[in-house]
């Protein structure tokens, strides 16, 4: 491809900073313009890139084709994972091709269900989503918060179950935040921020939350404010209230650290408790999370001194503490409480084992799931209903009953699919590490797939967070498959497969292992005969798009094509922005002089360097991204066309009224994958 793409003009701004040995260093940052996303210069920018990438993608044969495949794929009936509340059952529903799935309920988990809330009523573009749904204790009222156009602020509203009306004024200003109902329906705890200021709303940094107490049928200025800390403006605040009503939680988070404060206080019988809080945890030491109580005891899942994770059980009022479930083998993800026991979800090489244990934490029986796979669960506290969701790469989700005590899986629904699974196989191989560490790979392939070096593959990564990339399945990679390519997920270090360990394993000064982890599959892969570099492509998105950008700066020979999705690209700046600030528990910071070296190492906007042949690279991002800003993918593209040394196509697709991914209604998400899969077709090669 030759090179028509639009003027990205360079300043001449430059940041100075410190490193550990005291010195300057001077960094240059020439496209500190496109950091403004409503300026006229960025918005010309943005079209003139979008219409470049349109006049390549529209040449493409295999764009049609995949718009039809996977329009006709994605028409299925999609059945969510129930939840009960008050003996009212409630779901998500989307019969094929609505762009937002709609919220239902029924009186019994079979149904007949009915219409609660249709989100696609609420924009003419499918764009306002559903991303929050809390249902009082006795099932009359619901809670629900919705996003508009990608961005990570909700609204907030409060709507009659048994009318389907909304009552009371919408609650505005609130992210990162559930909503947990007072037990006599009168009023919720939810999270919020103040309103932002002009041209804030975007990019502006998120500090000061504040957990608030709404009382229902008041306007929203009359709320109380039940917890804030201004002497530490980067804490948030997660509240639950314990199924007897008798105690107030809140977990204190500071950024993504799974690390956080547990702090409670009792409940008034009309209202949101008064006094301070007793902290049950006062420093970051490790994770605490609320699974359940009884009376005065409080049931904790904890990383504390167990990295997979363990059960303790703590009296609020004698201090009292033991552990129930030990840590094990595999690393404890979920827990629930159930009658005479407790319901342990865990990880065994990236997929999931279901056990049931009593309440001394004796092994009772593993739950026999439908193969290789991931599990949800859903249940309330000591109810012997127990709802499960089970998914793999072949197998769209699927709700079960689970039935007690015995253990037997009672499916609800069973979702008819387009698609010859039995065509296909799903195994797991391990790469070796550049320095000697086991990495898991699930490879998802037709049986008859050759060893050649000649699949078409594409491997996909995260690697941070502590999150952990289980078997999923996707319509979009199902026509993929079928048009002869392999797949790919990686587990990485940096997730959570392997418990705090792993995830430490790939933060902070080891975050180059989550790149050699990367490396070193792809390699496997090659060795394996499953493809060849000019045959391989890589993708991930966030935190996985700063991964991709990094593979191709580091070691551009061993892809043929990438996939950069709503990336962290610049990482000397990232914390400038929104919640960006809160990712320094993973990354560390610019203005940290131990940490500045480390990521001008591998920031992948400042490593891209002239007469370097990189591979094909789609970046794509949305112009309301309110997480990772989109000023990472604008600089990004914009360099990496400038110093492009081969004939590779570099391209950027930028979505307008979309933000990080969450919510995006189903048209743009059926376009955004067959643009992404007709590119990889044809720069790979068919």
């Amino acid at each position: 491809m030759s090179k028509p793409y639009p003027q990205s003009p360079r300043g001449d701004h430059v940041d100075v900073y410190q490193n550990a040995a005291g010195q300057e260093v001077r960094v240059p940052d020439p496209y500190r313009w496109l950091e403004d996303p409503d300026s006229p210069e960025t918005r010309r920018w943005v079209e003139a890139q979008n219409a470049v990438t349109e006049d390549f993608l529209a040449a493409l044969p295999a764009r049609a084709a995949y718009r039809e495949r996977l329009t006709a794929l994605w028409d299925y009936p999609r059945d969510g994972l129930p939840w009960e509340r008050g003996g009212r059952y409630f779901r998500t529903f989307n019969p094929g091709l609505l762009n937002q799935p709609v919220l239902q309920t029924a009186d019994s988990p079979r149904g007949p269900w009915h219409e609660l809330l249709d989100p696609n009523a609420l924009s003419a573009d499918g764009t306002v989503a559903l991303m929050g749904a809390s249902v009082s204790q006795d099932g009359t009222q619901l809670a629900y918060a919705t996003q508009s156009g990608g961005s990570d602020w909700l609204t907030w509203q409060v709507r009659d179950v048994a009318s389907g009306e909304d009552t009371g004024e919408p609650l505005r200003w609130s992210k990162f935040s559930g909503a947990a109902w007072l037990p006599d329906g009168s009023g919720f705890f939810y999270s919020a921020y103040d309103a932002p200021g002009e041209g804030e709303a975007l990019t502006g940094a998120n500090k000061n939350q504040r957990l608030m107490f709404h009382r229902l049928g008041t306007p929203q200025d009359a709320d109380e404010l039940v917890l804030e800390r201004p002497d530490q403006p980067d804490w948030g605040f997660a509240a639950e209230v314990t199924e007897d009503g008798a105690w107030l939680a809140v977990q204190v988070w500071l950024g993504t650290s799974p690390k956080n404060l547990l702090w409670v206080r009792p409940l008034g019988k009309e209202g949101p408790g008064s006094g301070d809080f007793q902290p049950l945890v006062n420093d970051f030491q490790a994770m605490y999370q609320l699974v359940g109580s009884d009376g005065n005891t409080l049931f904790l899942q904890t990383d504390e001194d167990a990295p997979l994770g363990k059960l303790m059980a703590w009296n609020i009022r004698t201090g009292e503490r033991r552990d129930l479930l030990p840590e094990g083998a595999d690393k404890l993800e979920q827990v629930l409480t159930v009658p005479g026991g407790f319901l342990a979800l865990t990880l065994h090489d990236a997929s999931h084992r279901l056990t049931l244990y009593d309440r001394n934490g004796e092994r009772q029986r593993e739950i026999e799931l439908p193969a290789l796979g991931t599990v949800s669960v859903s249940a309330e506290q000591d109810s012997s209903e127990v709802f499960v969701a089970f998914t793999s790469f072949l197998v769209p989700s699927r709700p079960y009953r689970l039935k007690l005590p015995g253990g037997e899986l009672e499916p609800l629904a069973d979702p008819a699919l387009d698609f010859d699974a039995a065509t296909y196989e799903v195994t797991q191989e391990f790469a070796m590490s550049k320095d000697g560490t086991r990495v898991p790979m699930f490879i998802v392939a037709r049986k008859d797939a050759p060893r050649d070096g000649s699949n078409r593959t594409l491997l996909y990564g995260y690697g941070g967070f502590s999150i952990s990339l289980t078997p999923a399945f996707s319509a979009s990679r199902l026509a993929w498959l079928e048009r002869g390519g392999v797949f790919v997920q990686a587990n990485l270090r940096g997730g959570g497969e392997y418990g705090e360990a792993w995830h430490e394993a790939g933060t902070l000064g080891r975050k180059q292992n989550v790149f050699d982890d990367f490396a070193a599959c792809a390699e496997h892969l090659a060795r394996q005969g499953w493809t060849r570099p000019e045959r391989l492509a890589i993708q991930g998105g966030s935190n996985g798009g700063l991964l991709v950008g990094a593979s191709i700066t580091q070691r551009p020979e061993l892809f043929g094509a990438a996939v950069a999705q709503v990336g962290v690209l610049d990482m000397l700046r990232y914390h400038l922005f929104t919640i960006g600030w809160a990712w320094a528990s993973d990354y560390g910071r610019s203005d940290d002089p131990e940490m500045f070296a480390t990521l001008h190492a591998y920031s992948p906007l400042h490593n891209l360097k002239e007469g370097t042949r990189y591979p094909a690279t789609l970046i794509t991002t949305g112009d309301h991204d309110d997480r990772v800003v989109p000023a990472h993918s604008y600089k990004f593209a914009a360099e990496l066309q400038r110093v492009q040394a081969g004939s590779a196509p570099t391209l950027i697709r930028i979505q307008t009224r979309a933000g990080h991914g969450a919510g995006k209604p189903t048209a743009l998400v059926i376009e955004e994958a067959a643009d992404i899969w007709a590119f990889l077709e044809e720069v790979l090669g068919g």
